[in-house]
């Protein structure tokens, strides 16, 4: 009955969606305020709606529903529950259904929040995303119902892929739609501003935090899927250039353009067109996404699904928004009006260096990521495009970009003095030059000879970063109490600007780090036996079995001595999944703050169990400056500045009065 009820509830949530993206259009056409405050029931109508179908399957799934055959594909009675519920959305079905969830949520956010919009563009902003809610409901009911009984009901169920069945994967498809779906909200208000022909400032403060909150949760998602992928998958990298991978780090990439876009447009009028196409551009991206991991034209271990039919309905709703949302802005661009004239000097001028090389760079990974099935597509001939590709055009992209970063806070709008904000960042290049120096000095003649500068490039984003926020405060010119004063003063966004930017300088050291120093061995081993890779001496001490919910697990025991101190003992396991026959890798890695101490084994080899070990130095900077990112994002999110919009006419009005009296 619960099955039915969500059904049921998908097909009402269709209904209003249907209502939500014609009637508040037509009611902005006329000026009909009735119809207009029509979207606001309609989009809370269709959250809760979409919410009760996806508790009726989370809940097939937590009792084991073997009639819903969703719950048969994908899960079985013996799998703990964490992945029983994660099963839900660890699957075709339940993933586009969590997908237009996240989607009606944003739009229920907007209804309830955005009181203080303009009528006709609140009712706009509503109706499109409406009508992208129409597309993908039809698009589950018509080709992904997850409610679909069987009949007789099975014993048991088929379980869910043994790669999915791990924490990382739990969390990491959540938060990484979050990051897809909301750049949904960007698009949605750019349609919307297009269609009324206007832009200004108001209309960029409600897409910052849209955009920002998008760009947080991808952050989050990727840095998920690279930390999984290390550990889970056991061959000792964190990112691979997977196609799936690229098609979640080229949305990353636009709406970190978009973000700083949108910037210039609220404090200085300018670049409209612009910041329009890249709310078009991100969401577009997030969509292209959808359609790779959904329409079976690659294989990878992030693929849900390889029906070409799904694949051709996809492929129609992106023609449909991707291709209207373009021939709309072609039509209006010309009528949103340039803002004010400004020196290339100056804060909008590098914030336009930022965005072209972002572009660029985002441009470079949608080629090489989709050349090889276009080239398929029209020949026949299949070719790879990998990290060496990727390698020699991403990073030189984006090395301008990562030079220029630091100055860019310290530039004032229209015009600034370059030689000025140099002296400025004097102790920045300092830390910058000493760090490479003391680097060099410490590899004593070994290479890699451009490691350094890197490392020193990592310095420079950190120093850079919080130099910015030194000066502000006016640190070493004024008394402490009067720092402190200046610094609980500087205002939320600042703080999270300083502390975004620093954690890029982290995760290039650890980019850095991990490329130029990892090394490996590749041996056979027998208990006893002993090899020394970087300073940690490893022993195997043999094999272990043990048995967890739903697998037999084959541990191999290792101890780590370093410097004649022992360190601990550490695991590396196969795991064989009894429902799905499959044999996964659970790789051992020990933590240090400069690196990680990295283990796989292999089968049995003709002298004893073939063992893969790697040290990988400062790798844990990649996570730990994703999370500084992250974090730099969420404190510039509670900015008061960034959570209001356009002031409440009724407020507004009575300060007009006031003046008008004084």
């Amino acid at each position: 009955m619960i099955t039915e009820i969500g059904h049921f509830s998908l097909l009402l949530a269709l209904a209003l969606a249907v209502v939500q993206a014609s009637v508040p259009m037509m009611g902005a056409v006329r000026g009909d305020h009735a119809m207009m405050r029509c979207a606001v029931p309609a989009a809370n109508g269709q959250f809760i709606l979409i919410l009760i179908a996806f508790v009726a399957l989370t809940y097939a799934y937590v009792t084991s529903d073997f009639s819903v055959e969703n719950v048969w594909m994908n899960s079985h009675s013996a799998k703990p529950m964490l992945y029983k519920v994660s099963g839900v959305w660890g699957n075709h079905e339940g993933s586009m259904l969590l997908w237009v969830l996240i989607l009606a949520l944003f739009g229920a956010l907007v209804a309830t929040f955005g009181r203080n919009l303009a009528p006709s563009l609140r009712a706009r902003v509503l109706a499109v995303q409406g009508a992208i809610g129409v597309a993908f409901l039809l698009f589950i009911i018509v080709t992904s119902n997850p409610f679909i009984r069987l009949n007789p009901t099975p014993i048991d169920g088929k379980d869910l892929n043994p790669l999915l069945q791990d924490p990382g994967l739990a969390f990491h498809p959540p938060f990484l739609y979050l990051g897809y779906v909301g750049f949904s909200m960007a698009f949605s208000f750019a349609v919307a501003a297009l269609i009324e022909g206007r832009v200004d400032a108001a209309w960029a403060r409600w897409v910052r935090p849209w955009t920002l909150a998008a760009w947080i949760f991808l952050t989050c998602g990727i840095a998920m899927g690279s930390w999984w992928a290390y550990y889970e998958l056991g061959w000792g990298g964190w990112w691979f250039w997977d196609p799936v991978e690229n098609a979640s780090f080229m949305p990353w990439l636009a709406g970190t353009a978009l973000l700083h876009s949108a910037l210039v447009v609220e404090k200085r009028d300018a670049l409209k067109a612009w910041t329009v196409l890249l709310a078009i551009i991100a969401f577009s991206l997030s969509l292209i996404g959808t359609f790779l991991v959904r329409s079976g034209v690659l294989t990878s271990v992030h693929a849900f699904a390889v029906d070409p039919e799904r694949g051709v309905f996809i492929l129609a709703i992106l023609t449909f928004f991707i291709g209207g949302a373009l021939v709309l802005f072609a039509w209006r661009a010309p009528t949103l009006r340039p803002g004010g004239m400004f020196s290339p000097v100056s804060r909008e001028g590098a914030l336009i260096i930022n965005n072209l090389f972002l572009t660029v760079a985002c441009a470079a990974v949608f080629i090489g990521t989709l050349y090889p099935l276009f080239l398929e597509a029209i020949t026949g001939e299949k070719i790879s495009v990998g990290a060496p590709f990727f390698d020699m055009t991403f990073a030189p992209i984006m090395l301008p970009i990562l030079l220029a970063a630091p100055f860019g806070p310290f530039l004032t709008w229209k015009r600034a003095d370059l030689r000025g904000t140099a002296e400025r960042l004097l102790v920045a290049i300092a830390i910058a030059v000493f760090g490479t120096i003391s680097v060099y000095a410490a590899l004593d003649g070994h290479g890699p000879y451009l490691a350094p500068i890197g490392i020193g490039l990592g310095l420079w984003l950190v120093a850079g970063a919080f130099s910015e926020i030194l000066w502000r405060v006016k640190a070493f010119q004024v008394s402490f109490g009067e720092t402190l004063r200046r610094a609980a003063n500087l205002p939320r966004s600042q703080w999270g600007t300083t502390l975004a930017h620093a954690g890029v300088g982290v995760l290039v050291i650890g980019i850095i780090g991990v490329s130029a120093w990892k090394t490996e061995q590749i041996l056979e081993m027998e208990p006893g036996d002993q090899s020394v890779i970087a300073d940690f001496t490893v022993t195997y001490n043999g094999l272990v079995p043990r048995r967890g919910p739903n697998y037999d697990e084959t541990v191999a025991i290792f101890e780590v001595v370093r410097e004649g101190k022992l360190i601990g003992a550490f695991e590396s396991s196969k795991r064989f999944y009894d429902v799905q026959r499959m044999t996964t890798t659970e790789a051992g890695i020990i933590s240090f703050f400069f690196g990680d101490l990295y283990v796989a084994i292999g089968d049995d080899g003709p002298r004893g169990l073939t063992v893969r070990l790697w040290f990988n130095p400062l790798v844990p900077f990649i996570w730990f400056g994703a999370s500084i990112m992250a974090l730099g994002g969420l404190l510039s999110l509670t900015d008061r500045r960034l959570r209001v919009g356009a002031p409440r006419r009724a407020l507004l009005h009575s300060k007009v009065q006031q003046k008008a009296t004084t």
